[in-house]
């Protein structure tokens, strides 16, 4: 089996509180249906946080000590939400939501079946779905995760012109530890971007990033008399 296609490419599992949701999975991508069945075997209901007036947190939900959900935001379970996290007014975490400790959900960002471990930022109008970002990782703002392919079909994720069936209709990006994506990016659906790549803004990202790899955007600007 190709070695880019394993989770162990893509994040350092060692240092996961939750690496167990990983245990049996051979391509990275299926992680991704086993969140929802996993946080509702692990998450017992509790706010060991704040969660300040204004806030709207429902049903099967556990938030550790440090963390604070800002007026504004809006959490539905099963989530679980590590220590001393941020989610900030205008968040939105649909459900089956599993975040590390140190995370920041940001203003007008939306999240469902998804996990961000350690670190990880997305801080404004992001929109992150079935999808996994790995430690310290970061979406700078309007960064979109698509999940869902125009014709809505099963994703297909191609390397080296070999295709990989993922069997999956939803399903957005693994983006590695430390990978750091550039305002108004969109990462297209099945996408795979390996550790501490850089992405420069406004990218259209689609296929496989290798590690330590920068992705940039050339544009032609032309300067005109304004009449």
């Amino acid at each position: 089996m190709d070695e880019r296609l394993k989770p162990e490419h893509y994040f350092d599992l060692s240092k996961f509180a939750h690496r167990e949701l990983f245990d049996g999975v051979k391509f990275v991508w299926e992680v991704i249906p086993k969140i929802g069945d996993y946080l509702r075997n692990i998450v017992k209901p509790e706010i060991r946080g704040t969660v300040m007036e204004g806030a709207f947190v429902d049903g099967q939900v556990f938030i550790d000590e440090g963390t604070v959900v800002e007026p504004g935001a809006v959490v539905f379970g099963p989530a679980y939400i590590g220590k001393n996290c941020v989610i900030r007014s205008g968040a939105y975490i649909r459900g089956d939501v599993l975040v590390g400790d140190g995370a920041v959900l940001g203003h007008a960002s939306e999240f469902k079946n998804c996990v961000l471990m350690d670190g990880a930022q997305c801080p404004h109008f992001n929109y992150v779905g079935d999808s996994v970002l790995g430690f310290k990782s970061h979406l700078a703002a309007g960064v979109i995760v698509s999940n869902l392919k125009i014709t809505r079909d099963e994703i297909v994720v191609k390397l080296d012109g070999t295709e990989y069936p993922t069997g999956l209709r939803k399903f957005g990006a693994i983006v590695g530890d430390e990978a750091e994506i550039g305002c108004n990016a969109v990462i297209n659906p099945g996408t795979l971007i390996g550790k501490k790549v850089l992405s420069y803004p406004l990218t259209s990202l689609r296929g496989y990033y290798p590690p330590k790899s920068v992705v940039k955007v050339r544009q032609s600007l032309e300067l005109v008399e304004r009449r």
